[in-house]
């Protein structure tokens, strides 16, 4: 390649790329460089190297390419470096591999009904993931009151279905926050040491099971169609209705859910919610009446 095919691939001025071939040849790079029409810089056949070069940045960033939210962390130019550097350094056949596998297959964790949530605060909040510094947190939740301010150690963040969280030690101990309603956020000088034994992948398994046992407080027994069992992920016992008790978090949240599946489902018990679906539905019958 010439100087200036160099220097556009790279964004670089020329006088630049003269000088980075200088130091590639000093530090023992194999380049030479022939001059004229056809002329350029060359490296001598054969020669690989060793995967060299990656930065701090860079290094962080490879390891979170799964991520579909390393560039909302601040590290989107710092990962496609790293991506360039790990495919150069690849063997041809494995570099063809990879480069099949990020044609044909992409992760799109948020789902369809739910809107992106804005995070302005996630880099400044993974900065102190990073360096294992404490900060201050402004914080919206949903009871009384409403907002707080709390000095935390934040260990780890998770990315759970599009939404992240950071998991932190503060004076009430381990807990969990949504990075999404972090109002503001205020870094300290003040390093912390993660607490001996703290697995983030482990304390987060056992917080996602007891979030889910909190969440659903009671059952409900009720009667599908085919289409209603499918789309509760219920197995069918035949072509008729099925009888199943599912959980249910609440009689309000539950109105809402089944009301979606319309016909394809009978609430038999509790009664409470038995009642409000049927009262629901002679709402609906008489204002769409004629």
């Amino acid at each position: 390649m010439t100087a200036r095919q160099l220097a556009d691939e790279l964004e670089v001025s020329v006088p630049t790329v003269y000088r980075d071939v200088e130091a590639l040849g000093a530090a023992g790079v194999p380049l030479y460089g022939a001059a004229g029409h056809s002329g350029g810089y060359r490296l001598v056949g054969g020669y690989r190297t060793r995967l060299t070069g990656l930065t701090v940045d860079e290094a962080q960033a490879a390891f979170l390419v799964a991520l579909p939210g390393a560039a909302e962390l601040g590290l989107g130019e710092a990962l496609a470096a790293a991506r360039l550097k790990l495919r150069a350094a690849l063997p041809a056949e494995l570099r063809e591999h990879a480069e099949r596998i990020q044609e044909r297959f992409l992760l799109d964790a948020p789902g369809w009904y739910g809107g992106v949530d804005r995070v302005p605060h996630l880099a400044a909040v993974a900065a102190a993931v990073w360096e294992r510094r404490a900060v201050a947190l402004r914080y919206r939740r949903w009871r009384a009151p409403e907002e707080i301010e709390r000095r935390v150690e934040p260990y780890g963040l998770v990315l759970k279905a599009g939404r992240w969280y950071v998991v932190a030690g503060g004076p009430s101990g381990i807990r969990t926050y949504r990075v999404d309603q972090i109002l503001e956020v205020r870094p300290l000088d003040e390093e912390f040491v993660t607490p001996d034994g703290f697995d983030l992948a482990g304390y987060w398994n056992v917080y996602a099971a007891d979030f889910r046992a909190r969440l659903h407080t009671a059952d409900a027994l009720v009667r599908l169609t085919p289409e209603g069992a499918r789309c509760l992920g219920v197995t069918p016992t035949g072509d008729g209705w099925t009888e199943a008790r599912v959980p249910i978090e609440s009689i309000g949240h539950a109105h809402r859910d089944f009301l979606r599946l319309g016909a394809d489902v009978e609430v038999l018990a509790p009664a409470e919610l038995r009642n409000r679906i049927a009262e629901t539905a002679r709402t609906l019958a008489t204002r769409y009446e004629g």
